[in-house]
């Protein structure tokens, strides 16, 4: 019997092209929260609305909406309120510093996942993730430098909480993998819209913001569809290695649509980062295709 030989990328298979549009839709998220004038509650809540609709939509079309409630126990409960705490942390970083931080800080999170994966599933790390986990922090460490302003501040210690919070799913998932994936979101967002309704100012958003509001959730949804389709033909690496394209394109819509100059502290900083982040998932990868190679090369056995 032969060997299964993980499925390679191509640029003109449907994985890789799915893979690098959710990436792209993914590392707009800072500018759909910035191009509005409407608080971080409003765009939580509006923003969540849309997608919990098209999430649970999906889930009916596919038939999977009993199976994942039928599923939903207390690891699908935990991961429901981190990514409601997430959700808003993240979506406030935004309002409060550069989407180039933003960006970079939450690169860290594959690094914080596999620390907490030590910790709580005692899976020992790689050298590799050891040594891009040591890179991704020091880069963590230096963004974090310099005299920020006190909002600046803020906004940063919140996307290190979103980061945080995605490690620890990332974990839950890993330890449970029968957990629900999409109802969980489409949860946290409905519970989050009663407190962003008492939070926000959002029955004095403007028409043409509504609008924008309803587009953020619906290129949401979208995109973790297209990620969680792709996904399926694609190895772990490789997918996360196309996901990370999300890291440096953020900062570029920052500059080309708000003009937010990145500090030197987010340039070094975001550099090392990003250099743990493809340089680890590049190793993955490169590790993946020589096994393919070999086991193609072995042939039948």
């Amino acid at each position: 019997m032969s060997m299964p030989v993980p499925k390679s990328t191509s640029p003109s298979g449907p994985g890789f092209q799915l893979v690098c549009l959710s990436a792209v839709m993914f590392s707009t998220m800072g500018v759909f929260t910035k191009g509005v004038d409407a608080d971080a509650w409003s765009i939580i809540l509006w923003r969540g609305l849309v997608a919990a609709v098209v999430a649970i939509i999906l889930l009916a079309l596919r038939g999977e909406l009993t199976r994942e409630i039928r599923r939903f126990h207390t690891p699908a409960i935990l991961a429901t309120l981190l990514m409601a705490s997430g959700t808003a942390a993240f979506i406030q970083a935004f309002k409060l510093t550069t989407i180039a931080n933003v960006a970079m800080i939450y690169a860290a999170a594959p690094f914080v996942a596999a620390l907490f994966g030590w910790l709580f599933l005692r899976e020992r790390p790689t050298a590799t993730i050891l040594l891009g986990s040591f890179a991704a922090l020091v880069g963590v460490a230096v963004i974090f430098g310099g005299l920020p302003s006190k909002g600046d501040l803020w906004g940063k210690l919140l996307a290190g909480w979103m980061t945080l919070v995605m490690a620890g799913i990332t974990v839950i998932y890993r330890r449970w993998p029968d957990t629900p994936s999409t109802l969980p979101g489409a949860v946290s967002a409905l519970l989050l819209s009663p407190i962003a309704a008492g939070l926000g100012t959002t029955t004095s958003i403007a028409p043409n913001e509504m609008v924008i509001l309803a587009g953020f959730g619906l290129c949401f949804a979208v995109a973790f569809i297209l990620l969680s389709t792709g996904a399926r033909h694609l190895p772990p690496a490789e997918t996360a290695l196309l996901s990370a394209l999300e890291t440096p394109l953020a900062p570029i819509w920052g500059v080309l649509f708000f003009h937010e100059i990145p500090t030197g502290h987010t340039v070094l900083g975001g550099s090392l980062i990003i250099v743990a982040v493809f340089g680890t998932y590049g190793q993955q990868w490169r590790h993946k295709r020589k096994q393919a190679r070999l086991a193609s090369a072995t042939g039948p056995a």
